[in-house]
């Protein structure tokens, strides 16, 4: 078997290509952009522990993993010319970020009052906690399913040496499905070891078990809604303007979707970092302060 180039595979032998491709799918697990980091982290961290993280992230992952195959032997059939369209990929964007916006609306309209006035007066101190205490339901099982098999649909530089170089390899048909496939396994199991981490984290917390649970849905769909807004318009403009969508700025790092930062980068960067990590740090230190006070 030749030499494996992650960075510009060009004419690899079967076996070459399929493990290349599973090789490609591991990198594109630890990558942060549209298809990874910012969904698992928000159904992970909304599981509240590492179990359930474990699964959403697989429930993601293994739907992300049924599209790559799908779009793998399409490629291999001649439809890649389909999948290199620009237009296409940032269009993609509005309904990635609507599927967000949607778990995190859904994940928010679970909520319920500890308690209502509905018949006479209420005695804050006989409850333990405020009145403006929200209990959470659960999270929706089937969103990170629905999720995957959508954001898989994005054509970047990954899809793209799947799509043109790696699938077209394959000797029939009946193979060229296989490139797809290893991909996405390769990023299954990243992004389940990523959900049983980010799971594990709002388990760790010091807190009560219905404080764990509260702070972890909030995190998850705080990053759920204001990020799939956050794509949606950046699906528009960027197709609205296409100088906006070609926008780089070079790092230096020779790794596919680290090697310049571009929109989904800074979408991961504000989903995660800015919207779900700060919300699990305010929401955390305001239960702990809370639980202090009790």
């Amino acid at each position: 078997m030749p030499p494996i180039d992650l960075w510009n595979p060009s004419h690899p032998g079967v076996l070459a290509a399929l493990v290349t491709a599973w090789l490609l799918g591991l990198v594109h697990g630890v990558v942060p952009d549209e298809h990874t980091c910012p969904i698992t982290f928000s159904y992970a961290i909304g599981s509240h522990s590492g179990r359930k993280g474990l699964r959403a992230g697989l429930l993601f992952s293994l739907s992300f993993t049924v599209q790559r195959a799908i779009a793998s032997e399409l490629a291999w059939l001649g439809l890649s010319h389909w999948m290199q369209n620009r237009w296409l990929e940032q269009a993609l964007y509005v309904p990635v970020g609507l599927l967000m916006a949607a778990g995190g609306v859904l994940m928010l309209r679970q909520r319920r009052v500890l308690h209502l006035h509905l018949m006479g007066g209420c005695h804050e101190s006989e409850l333990g906690e405020s009145a403006e205490t929200v209990r959470w339901a659960r999270m929706t099982g089937w969103m990170p399913a629905v999720h995957g098999f959508v954001a898989g649909w994005g054509f970047g530089a990954f899809a793209l040496i799947l799509y043109t170089t790696l699938a077209p390899v394959m000797p029939s048909a009946a193979w060229g499905w296989l490139p797809g496939a290893l991909f996405g396994l390769g990023t299954l199991i990243v992004q389940a070891l990523a959900g049983a981490l980010f799971g594990r984290l709002a388990a760790s917390r010091k807190l009560s078990p219905q404080a764990i649970r509260d702070v972890a849905l909030l995190t998850a769909a705080r990053t759920l809604l204001w990020g799939g807004l956050a794509y949606v318009i950046s699906g528009v403009l960027a197709t609205l303007f296409p100088q906006l969508a070609q926008w780089r700025l070079a790092t230096g790092l020779r790794v596919h979707g680290l090697n310049s930062i571009d929109l989904p980068l800074l979408l991961a960067v504000v989903c995660v970092a800015g919207v779900g990590l700060g919300t699990f740090a305010i929401e955390v230190h305001r239960h702990r302060r809370r639980e202090a006070s009790h």
